[in-house]
């Protein structure tokens, strides 16, 4: 098999995953931070608790992301194996 051809879809298989994973944690993001202001603008004075709360859910969210980028790696790791 080319090379290049291999060296071209390994780019493509990573790319792929990458955007593939970022749209879950892109949506679940904004989602869980426009619910905290939502929740703030209700009741402020539990402030420091829902702040708190959601950058735990955007932490969470934010790992499938980071699963996706870690595929993308091991996509060109196995394609470096057939060049």
């Amino acid at each position: 098999m080319d090379p290049m051809l291999i060296g071209i879809v390994a780019i493509g298989a990573s790319g792929f995953a990458v955007g593939l994973a970022a749209i879950g944690p892109g949506i679940g993001q904004g989602f869980a931070a426009g619910k905290a202001v939502e929740a703030l603008a209700r009741q402020p004075e539990l402030r420091s608790e829902i702040i708190s709360t959601m950058l735990l859910g955007q932490a969470v969210a934010e790992t499938t992301g980071i699963y996706g980028l870690v595929m993308s790696l091991i996509l060109l790791g196995i394609a470096q194996n057939f060049l």
